[in-house]
């Protein structure tokens, strides 16, 4: 049964907020679990405090307190383009989130999962083989002659066999019963989304509970086989990366599905610039699949992780970062532009590309002096439907492209 909550606060990325009274235990907290959301004591009122989130939006839920930080895209759109970075292609239909903007988040993601699922599992749970490995007294599967002689010494039973299983306890059924779970483990306020979510986890009754750490939730790779769960699994790893439960400790419970707009900002742009330009993650890469350590200084201590770095043949011929923050003014932050000179530098191109979300800077270039370097700036516009968003981003890819040719010698439109 879901707690009930008596106090609720919306709200608005980078907006300070009107004074909230929130008691010690709430305020602590909040800045525990939400690192970017700024707290200040309000003026002339005793208990009371002005809140400023930042890069992190989503809900939390502290006690009988329930805050929801919305983004500036919109709930729907920020969860579509989450989904979508993560692999669900069908998000660019628009149709996975079709949920009123007013409806608790954690009762939209379990909605939208076990409508995922319903359609994933329309004929059936997915199948598939696992290898077991276990000591038996009859031979069933094919018999581990080495691990019988070195664990058993000859003795003949039991018998050390490896078998192949054809079952429904596979990877992807286990992160779909682990996301519902972990939605299971917030305040879900809609009895319908309970319900489903109940039916969900009755369902997947058979398949192991398995507990995946936010920062080590697998990955599942998709054939014709298996392409079906593609939405259910990209909303379950979502739910998993994002979603955050713990039980009672100290004064306070916190649950939670909090997102960083940085994060979904950048691996948005580097699977949307993938698909544009037909590559692989070993050619466009993102920080954490750089073919090698790219380094500012000869003694390699300055060791640069850009947000995109395109590869061929162990050559890097562009580099680029994305930028998802509140940019205040008319100008570019300084910061951002050394950063991408030094990854322009250290990697011997004529320069690079900043990526925005639109808004935040307009487009532009700077000639760095002494150098003769060239560092441009785009913006990517996510307002409108996913379809006019992924337009954008061709369009943004022409330049990548033409920034390719540069750093190769070939004319810009080649």
């Amino acid at each position: 049964m879901a707690v009930k909550v008596t106090r609720q606060i919306e709200l608005q990325e980078y907006c300070r907020s009107e004074p909230y009274p929130l008691s010690v235990a709430e305020r602590d907290a909040l800045r525990k679990r939400v690192p970017s959301l700024t707290i200040e004591p309000a003026m002339a009122a005793e208990g009371a405090y002005c809140l400023t989130p930042g890069s992190t939006v989503g809900a939390i839920e502290v006690g009988e307190l329930s805050v929801l930080i919305r983004p500036k895209i919109g709930i729907p759109r920020l969860l579509s383009l989450a989904c979508y970075a993560m692999g669900a292609y069908r998000s660019r239909e628009d149709g996975m989130f079709d949920f009123a903007e007013e409806a608790a988040l954690p009762d939209m993601l379990a909605l939208a999962l076990v409508a995922a699922a319903r359609r994933a599992f329309a004929q059936g749970l997915l199948h598939g083989y696992r290898t077991e490995e276990e000591a038996l007294h009859s031979v069933r599967g094919r018999v581990r002659f080495a691990e019988q002689l070195r664990i058993r010494f000859g003795v003949a039973l039991p018998v050390e066999v490896r078998d192949d299983v054809f079952t429904d306890d596979i990877m992807a059924n286990r992160l779909v019963k682990a996301a519902t779970a972990r939605l299971g483990g917030m305040r879900i306020r809609s009895q319908e989304a309970r319900r489903r979510l109940g039916w969900l986890a009755a369902t997947l009754g058979k398949v192991s509970s398995v507990e995946f750490p936010p920062s080590a939730v697998p990955e599942v790779r998709f054939d014709r086989l298996n392409e079906h769960y593609r939405d259910v699994v990209a909303l379950s790893r979502l739910v998993l990366r994002h979603g955050a439960f713990e039980s009672a400790r100290g004064e306070v419970r916190a649950s939670g599905f909090l997102l960083n707009m940085n994060i979904v900002f950048q691996e948005f742009v580097t699977q949307a610039l993938r698909e544009a330009m037909g590559v692989s993650n070993r050619v466009l890469c993102s920080d954490k699949d750089m073919p090698r350590r790219v380094a500012l200084d000869q003694a390699r201590r300055a060791l640069l992780k850009p947000d995109l770095s395109w590869w061929e043949g162990g050559a890097c011929v562009f580099v680029g970062d994305a930028k998802y923050k509140n940019v205040t003014g008319e100008r570019v932050p300084n910061a951002d532009l050394y950063q991408l000179l030094a990854y322009a530098t250290a990697l011997g191109l004529p320069g690079g590309l900043l990526i925005y979300a639109k808004g935040e800077a307009d487009t532009a270039t700077y000639q760095v002096r002494q150098s003769g370097k060239r560092l441009h700036v785009a913006a990517v516009d996510l307002s409108g439907t996913l379809d006019e968003i992924f337009e954008r981003v061709v369009a943004l890819a022409d330049r990548v492209k033409a920034l390719r040719n540069e750093a190769r010698g070939l004319p810009r439109a080649a």
